[in-house]
């Protein structure tokens, strides 16, 4: 059932309405003078990730190359130690 909201509310809540209908699914009646004039709700249902889904992108891909730790140091060695600097007052 969606929530019930008015344009104004909408107007100065657009930000957290639609993240509200992004990230957590929630559908909204935008009402004006306590008539219903839109809905608002998600364009499209999201997939669900599955740990059984996640085993299988883990299985298709390729272990990392064995030497690639050692390629990691020595980027790492040819850096140089971090410069850190004060802040200008």
């Amino acid at each position: 059932m969606p929530n019930k909201i008015t344009a104004t509310e909408l107007s100065r809540n657009l930000s957290d309405i639609l993240n509200r209908v992004h990230y957590k699914s929630e559908s909204f009646e935008i009402q004006r003078n306590g008539r219903t004039v839109a809905v608002l709700q998600p364009s499209v249902e999201r997939p669900k990730a599955t740990l059984r889904t996640l085993a299988d992108i883990m299985r298709r891909h390729q272990p990392a190359d064995p030497s690639f730790a050692d390629d990691l140091e020595e980027v790492h060695r040819l850096q140089g130690p971090v410069q850190i600097r004060e802040w200008p007052d």
